[in-house]
């Protein structure tokens, strides 16, 4: 890897993710290997953004409607079990359970995503070619991290890196969601959201609660 190069590549893509989130615009994070998907859950709830971390289901951004559904399915299940699940056999009960936790694990992190998302960050292209080719076929740009054994068809921006180190893909999973973070704080700014205010509010309640109980 030639860093005079990954920096500013590294650079532009970060840029991406930022000026996305600045939008009000989604990102969904992709990465199923098994060091990624750790990193990929954490980074992308960190930002309050998307993730998929279990497996790419075919269609999931080509043939959302039908995954639509399969999510509504999974927001059923979980109101039904909060409620006891009233009515139903133990062996009713136990095959909902597994459906739950198959759903959960499938779908439980784009749950609230509402639609396909506006980037997608990719960890492994290889791993992930039919996320990044659903992606191309809708015109969704794709940040992705790019080994020296991928190709890097289909990927628009991209970052220079290896895709298989924990250490790596811990930081760029972190680099990614503090770049959302950026961009969800500038468009707070803009729409004249006072950041400060609402950092100071809480402390400023706590320090009246004793004069109020006095």
């Amino acid at each position: 890897m030639d860093l005079t190069h990954t920096v500013p590549m590294l650079h532009a893509a970060l840029n991406e993710i930022r000026q996305t989130v600045d939008k009000n615009r989604r990102v969904l994070f992709v990465g199923t290997n098994r060091h990624a998907k750790h990193p990929i859950a954490e980074a992308a709830a960190k930002c309050a953004q998307y993730y998929m971390n279990h497996r790419w289901l075919g269609g999931t951004l080509t043939n959302w409607q039908t995954v639509s559904k399969s999510i509504g399915r999974l927001k059923e299940i979980d109101e039904q079990m909060e409620q006891g699940a009233e009515g139903l056999t133990k062996k009713e009960r136990l095959n909902m359970e597994r459906d739950q936790t198959k759903r959960q694990a499938s779908l439980g992190g784009i749950r609230e995503l509402g639609g396909v998302p506006d980037l997608l960050f990719v960890i492994d292209v290889k791993k992930e070619q039919v996320a990044v080719a659903e992606a191309n076929k809708l015109g969704i740009p794709v940040v992705a991290v790019v080994d020296t054994n991928c190709s890097p068809d289909g990927v628009d921006y991209i970052i220079p890196g290896n895709d298989d180190a924990a250490r790596a893909i811990a930081l760029y999973c972190d680099l990614a969601s503090r770049a959302a973070l950026d961009g969800m704080t500038a468009q707070m700014g803009a729409a004249g959201v006072d950041l400060g205010a609402l950092e100071e509010a809480p402390v400023e309640e706590a320090a009246e609660a004793p004069a109020e109980q006095a």
